[in-house]
């Protein structure tokens, strides 16, 4: 990890969605308040000698996803979902982990957070953790029971508030740091200059809330001025949100929501004439709307921002991916949410192989374990670990929607980070 990134210190801040959770998660807390232990199961020793805990044996070991296959981001949970499970099959069919088999089990919370609080009350004590947990604000509602519990979370979130837990990794840049990236390729490559407006559509809650605090720290060091349009994951229609952004003279416009709302903000924009280039965080894309009307207007005037090489690149990582993923799911589009999804099963797996060889599968070893990985690749970029309070990679890579390649969007911009983010502490407001 370089200088920079260690200097990366999230300020822990309480967020909206986090406060209205607060009661449910007491409840949550109470409905499990009978495990005795604190997140192991004393380290029994198994097969090898190793040390075991929390629903691991001599012959499994069993981890849990928590996903979204029926609310806003369905799309990106049936492809996350879909690539882990086609990890642990490829991992099992060459022999699994340190003896060991593993199993998914998996949870629909629907975007919804009495469910996903439920759902990980449930999933907990049977799991050694999670390697899919989508939704930054449900994440973010069991943080101090993921601490007590140690079970290491890899979430499809990320939020800078979900940092300086050392039991829940983002993997790749956080929302503030990935909207940073973003404005900059709009100023170097897309005509937006200093004394500018650029508008910012975004979701209430950590999410959304955390991408604003890149923007306004980039209008900040580029003299640019935010006219920031806050919405709800249930508004689908932005017209009143480019009226607003047209009167406003946006010369370019940030989205930080889900794939309908940016199908709608850019295919409004364009039939009002509000032909300005528009960015979004990596969760506000899925290329099956390219088949929608909006489909034309994405690929002239939308770009996404992400933490990781896209599924249709030519790189190894990516190819064998899409290839493998096609072959297990031929009635499937291939998306962004595939790479989501593997990069963070496979650096689950790492961690575990790690702590097999540290003869410790307990949840505090697997934590340890990842500790180590100060420069892992799954083929999709360079990863650090060794830092709790830090994200993994302080990078993003600009794709835009292709209805010609593959998985639905090609690279415009390789993976960078922009000189403003260097010194930006994830979390600032």
């Amino acid at each position: 990890m370089n200088a920079q990134t260690r200097t990366h210190r999230a300020r822990r801040s309480t967020r909206a969605a986090a406060t209205a959770l607060a009661t449910l998660l007491a409840l949550g807390a109470a409905a499990c308040s009978s495990k005795a232990t604190d997140g192991d199961d004393g380290g029994k020793a198994g097969a090898g000698g190793v040390k075991t805990g929390d629903g691991v044996t001599d012959k499994k070991i069993p981890l849990g996803a928590l996903t979204d296959r029926t609310g806003v981001y369905a799309t990106l949970g049936k492809s996350v979902t879909q690539a882990q499970q086609l990890y642990v099959k490829q991992t099992n069919a060459a022999g699994g982990i340190c003896g060991r088999k593993l199993s998914l089990t998996v949870r629909d919370h629907g975007y919804d957070p009495q469910k996903a609080v439920a759902a990980y009350t449930e999933l907990e004590p049977k799991v050694l953790g999670f390697a899919q947990f989508i939704g930054s604000p449900f994440v973010a509602s069991v943080d101090g029971r993921i601490r007590s519990d140690k079970a290491l979370v890899i979430p499809q979130a990320w939020s800078a508030d979900l940092l300086g837990n050392p039991y829940v990794r983002v993997l790749g840049s956080t929302y503030d740091l990935e909207t940073i990236n973003a404005i900059d390729f709009l100023l170097k490559e897309k005509g937006l200059k200093k004394g500018d407006r650029i508008g910012h559509v975004y979701f209430e809650g950590d999410y959304g809330e955390n991408a604003l605090a890149g923007s306004r720290h980039m209008a900040k060091e580029s003299g640019l001025t935010v006219v920031e349009q806050k919405i709800k994951p249930t508004d689908n229609d932005m017209s009143a949100q480019v009226v607003a952004l047209k009167k406003a003279g946006v010369k370019a416009v940030v989205i930080s929501a889900g794939p309908r709302q940016a199908a709608s903000l850019v295919g409004v924009a364009a039939a009002s004439g509000l032909k300005v280039p528009v960015i979004g965080n990596n969760s506000a894309f899925a290329p099956q709307l390219l088949a929608t009307q909006a489909g034309p207007a994405l690929e002239k005037m939308y770009y996404v921002s992400t933490p990781s090489l896209p599924i249709g690149d030519k790189a190894e990582g990516p190819s064998k991916l899409a290839k493998d993923y096609a072959a297990a799911y031929p009635k499937d589009a291939l998306d962004n949410g595939v790479v989501a999804g593997w990069t963070a099963a496979s650096t689950f797996g790492e961690a575990l192989k790690r702590a097999c060889k540290a003869k410790d599968l307990t949840r505090e070893g697997v934590g340890k374990a990842l500790l180590t990985m100060d420069s892992y690749d799954t083929g999709f970029g360079a990863q650090d670990f060794s830092d709790p309070q830090a994200p993994s990679s302080t990078e993003s890579v600009i794709i835009r929607p292709d209805k010609g390649a593959k998985g639905g969007s090609s690279v415009v911009r390789e993976a960078g980070t922009a000189a403003e983010a260097k010194d930006f502490t994830p979390g600032e407001d």
